[in-house]
Parts: structure tokens; sequence; C-alpha cells
């Protein structure tokens, strides 16, 4: 007798993910900012899909200037560990503009970044289970610079509003993901 199909699970090679976190996410992904730096500011939010349930296993991708507009980084960030010879994460004093960021089981995600110098926002990337592609959008971060930029300037408040971070309290923001459906946040195109 066959099993019932309805009781099966699917196996890897019928999925598109979520393998993400297996390779992607490293110690430290989410502290841009070097340890006790006076200036960090934390974002936060949660990535939900087209129903509204929370996405338990995406990755969040921030790339930045620094807080002097500078983009070009700084490599050599992440340590290894003399022994195994895997990532022992980053090294605590160094901004590389960059964070890799796992979503927790209630697909919440959290951030320790600077400023961003020459933008008003932050890049980002979404990786998720059911995504052919990876999606890329921005978070805007409240602040003069904010209102005059040309994208937002270009959208309805609508959607506009959906790339807005808002402040929780100084120095945290809020930004969620929505991947699809009514308040679905606006992705980018680059080609």
């Amino acid at each position: 007798m066959s099993p019932d199909p309805q009781t099966l699970l699917p196996t890897p090679s019928q999925t598109v993910g979520p393998f993400y976190g297996y390779a992607l996410p490293f110690p430290g992904g989410p502290d841009i900012a070097p340890a006790g730096h006076p200036a960090t500011l934390s974002v936060h939010g949660y990535v939900y899909d087209g129903a509204g349930a929370p996405i338990p296993d995406a990755i969040v991708e921030i790339w930045q200037p620094g807080p002097d507009g500078d983009r070009s980084g700084a490599p050599g960030s992440l340590r290894r560990d003399p022994v195994t010879g895997g990532y022992a994460g980053r090294d605590g004093v160094t901004f590389t503009g960059f964070g890799r960021i796992a979503t927790d089981a209630d697909g919440h995600w959290a951030v320790r970044t600077l400023p961003p110098g020459g933008v008003p926002y932050l890049s980002v990337c979404v990786f998720a289970r059911g995504l052919l592609h990876h999606l890329y959008t921005r978070i805007y971060l409240p602040g003069p610079a904010t209102e005059a930029d040309p994208l937002l300037a270009g959208l309805s408040p609508e959607r506009r509003a959906t790339l807005l971070a808002t402040e929780d309290r100084p120095g945290v923001h809020r930004f969620d993901i929505r991947l699809q459906g009514a308040d679905e946040t606006v992705f980018l195109d680059f080609r």
C-alpha cells in the first residue's frame, strides 16, 4: 500500500528552498556597526508572505555606504577559527557596509549599523522560499534627504509608505518587508 500523498513532505528536489540558512548566514552578520560605536542605529522588522504570515527562513542582506559616503567597504572583517577554519565572526572593529541577517522562527530580523552617508537609505536584498530570484528594495530612514529623494517622489503615497522605516525610539527603526499582497513592499528591478 502506498502512503497517502497528503501526508508526504516535499523532498529537496521538489522545492525552491528554504536552504538559505545553511551556508549564507555567518556569525556577526547583523552587526555591521563596530562594537560600542556611539552612532550605532538599529533597524528591525518582519518578512511576511502574500497571506500575511511571517517567513521564518528568509535572509535579509543590507548594503550601504559608510557614514562618510564611502561605498568601497572594508575587506577582511570576518575572522576564521584557527582550529576549524570556519568563520568565527566579524572582528568587531571594521565597518564593511554589508550585513546578512537570517529571520528567526517568527520571521523577525534585526541589524545594527551606522547611518549611511550620501544617501538616505539602506539597500536591501531579500532571499526567501518560493522566490526564483532575490528581491531588491530600500529602507529609507527618516530625515530631510528622504523627503527629497527622486525615487520616492515618483511613487504614490501608499507605495512610498512601503519604503519608509518608522522610528520606534531614537536610534531604533522598524521596517517590515511584505513579499506580496495589498501592502507589498516596492521592489526594484536592476538590469
